[in-house]
């Protein structure tokens, strides 16, 4: 007879019985994949920016993609150039943050994870000493990239995560 050890519950656990609960309640918006406001949300992954209450947003008003750091990388040109040109988004706002982890790492931490294992990975960390000037990056990787059909729109923001409130960055002229 073969008796099974109780498995301590998990977060992981947690969040599938709290998406079973949102399930319960939700009614599908019936909008498909096209963001209400046509606009794709760039912003750093940082679980203290909570972009829709941050920025008013419900469900099915803008395309979000996060990424460490919220920088415009090949995959978020990816990310951005479908959200355009196949779901019909016009604009786009970059989130960065204040007290960004990508301002403490440096290209050394690529070294690192070679050392550890073996291997060094393809991608840059993109880490970044001044939020603003990263800013000014991330828009214009946006509104140089051939494959975006609507730059005109681009604008990028420093949230600030102790008062909640964005400051906007003025593009490099």
């Amino acid at each position: 007879m073969t008796t099974s050890v109780p498995r301590t519950t998990t977060v992981t656990d947690r969040l599938v019985a709290a998406n079973r609960a949102y399930a319960a309640r939700f009614t599908d918006p019936g909008m498909g994949a096209r963001p209400v406001l046509h606009v794709a949300v760039v912003a750093c992954m940082d679980a203290r920016l909570d972009l829709h209450a941050a920025l008013g947003l419900e469900l099915g008003d803008c395309h979000t993609i996060r990424n460490a750091g919220g920088v415009v990388t090949d995959d978020t040109i990816r990310s951005l150039t479908i959200s355009q040109r196949a779901l019909g988004t016009r604009s786009v706002a970059l989130i960065h943050h204040t007290g960004c982890g990508l301002q403490t790492l440096t290209e050394d931490f690529r070294h690192e994870l070679e050392l550890e294992v073996g291997q060094r990975p393809a991608w840059a960390v993109e880490a970044f000493r001044d939020v603003d000037q990263d800013v000014r990056q991330s828009m214009q990787r946006v509104r140089t990239s051939p494959f975006l059909l609507h730059t005109d729109d681009v604008r990028g923001f420093v949230f600030d995560v102790t008062t909640g409130l964005l400051r906007e960055i003025a593009p490099n002229s």
